[in-house]
């Protein structure tokens, strides 16, 4: 099945009844407003410091780093996008690794005693690139995202999977290749775990990083603590042991952090896993009884998102002093047109079984839902990219209504770093250099080669690895996809 393209929409008016005809709650602005007037231009004062707009570059995992975990030069290229994009909250800069077993791909960057000189360096030349570009730093709050990958680690090979796993899983297990005699994480194990998040939030803080984000969505490990509903012990049952392992590295980060501001982005919901049908498009994987392996999801409707126990987890952040969330859905690994809709899926990924603007009015309800449980909290929501030429138009009207604090960019920064920019300067946008969602940037990396935009980067075009991914496109590894 086929959608149409968001290019195809001329108007704002086309595309309001297109969205009126779905029936999805989705409201767009028919102006981009610049600044000082528009709601994405307004700064935001958070813990006595002042955000200077709404925008927010969102973390993305880089594929792009050295074997021993340090920036590369297109690392480094990227990172300076993230400073000219005009985008003042930096939100983790990208997926960083907190040890080697952690990592989702053997490229991406570690925060380890060997690396920290380089990513203090990958630091400070974001934020200098930012004060070329717009004359100040003052308004710019940075962090630094924490990972460990869990069942979807890759340190080694870009093409075996090397799964750090919390419980048995009906389904993943068997797609991803974790037979019955792998082990799953001891609660000795966990217990070392916590201490390297501790002491990798301890390096970010001597770097000079404004905040961590306690990465728990998309699958990895941190995601699948709050899944961990058939693991038996003190990490596993009940909501209370699902989220020991947050509150236990919280208190040691408290304990020998003190000052370092905590963020979480968490998978608000994930719903039964997809993959690809006879006739091409992605298909619930089957599944009979309660579905107890996913979190905020209808266990008796796995398809269907339960946002109780996600409103509860919010409510234990604030009473653990961490106000910044961030949203996201599912996982890129087995669901991703929930996570991430586009209209063309990766090479080995499947045609969208809804229009994927259907995604970013979940996507976007989901956050709103929860701001307006939790208004105290400072959100950050994701998903915009796919709105492409009509991205501030909904932007606006999210931020301006209160949906949402901040307005995430991910995929868009890739192609079109300085849309932030360009919209708050009212210069319109660039739509040669929009985001249309080919996914070069997941089959790229999927195939073991660098991540980036290569179709609407010209640089990309200029590297050997644009013409192995016109050589990779159509191939499936056996192993499964990756992120």
């Amino acid at each position: 099945m086929t959608y149409p393209r968001i290019g195809s929409f001329k108007t704002p008016q086309e595309l309001r009844d297109y969205l009126g005809a779905l029936g999805l709650d989705l409201t767009l602005d028919d102006a981009i407003l610049s600044a000082p007037d528009s709601p994405l231009a307004q700064p935001f004062v958070y813990r006595g410091r002042t955000i200077g707009n709404r925008f927010c570059i969102l973390p993305m995992e880089g594929w792009d780093g050295e074997r021993d975990g340090r920036p590369s030069d297109l690392t480094r290229r990227r990172w300076k996008n993230f400073g000219l994009s005009g985008g003042k909250l930096i939100w983790g800069g990208e997926a960083v690794a907190v040890r080697h077993d952690g990592r989702a791909n053997p490229n991406q960057l570690m925060i380890a005693e060997a690396t920290l000189k380089d990513l203090e360096a990958l630091r400070q030349l974001m934020i200098r690139t930012h004060v070329e570009a717009f004359g100040t730093s003052a308004d710019l709050y940075v962090g630094l995202q924490l990972t460990h990958s869990g069942r979807f680690a890759k340190p080694n090979s870009h093409f075996k999977m090397e799964p750090t796993i919390l419980y048995r899983h009906p389904i993943l297990d068997r797609r991803f290749g974790v037979g019955p005699d792998h082990p799953v994480l001891t609660d000795g194990e966990i217990a070392d775990l916590v201490a390297d998040f501790v002491r990798a939030a301890v390096r970010a803080q001597h770097l000079g990083f404004d905040f961590i984000d306690f990465k728990h969505c998309h699958g990895y490990l941190g995601h699948e603590f709050l899944s961990a509903h058939t693991r038996p012990g003190p990490y596993g049952g009940s909501f209370e042991n699902r989220t020991r392992f947050l509150r236990e590295v919280v208190a040691g980060i408290r304990r020998d952090a003190p000052g370092l501001d905590i963020a979480v982005r968490f998978s608000a919901f994930d719903l039964l896993p997809f993959r690809k049908g006879p006739d091409g498009v992605g298909a619930p994987e089957s599944f009979s009884g309660e579905y107890r392996y996913a979190f905020g999801c209808n266990a008796e409707n796995p398809l269907e998102p339960d946002l109780t126990e996600p409103k509860r987890l919010l409510a234990l952040l604030r009473s653990l002093d961490i106000r910044l969330i961030c949203t996201s859905g599912s996982s890129p690994y087995y669901s991703p047109h929930l996570m991430r809709p586009a209209t063309f899926p990766p090479s080995d990924g499947y045609q969208p079984p809804e229009d994927p603007l259907v995604g970013v009015a979940r996507q976007l309800s989901v956050t709103a839902e929860l701001k307006q449980a939790h208004p105290d909290l400072v959100f950050v929501g994701s998903c915009y990219t796919y709105l492409q030429d009509f991205l501030p138009h909904v932007a606006q009207v999210e931020v301006r209504r209160g949906r949402t604090d901040f307005v995430g960019l991910g995929r868009m920064v890739l192609a079109y770093p300085e849309l932030p920019a360009d919209v708050l300067a009212g210069r319109g946008l660039d739509r040669k250099r929009l985001c249309r969602t080919f996914s070069d940037c997941t089959t790229g990396p999927r195939n073991g080669l660098v991540s980036g935009c290569y179709p609407l980067d010209p640089y990309y075009r200029t590297l050997p690895e644009y013409d192995k991914l016109q050589e990779a496109k159509g191939k499936k590894r056996p192993d499964g996809p990756s992120a």
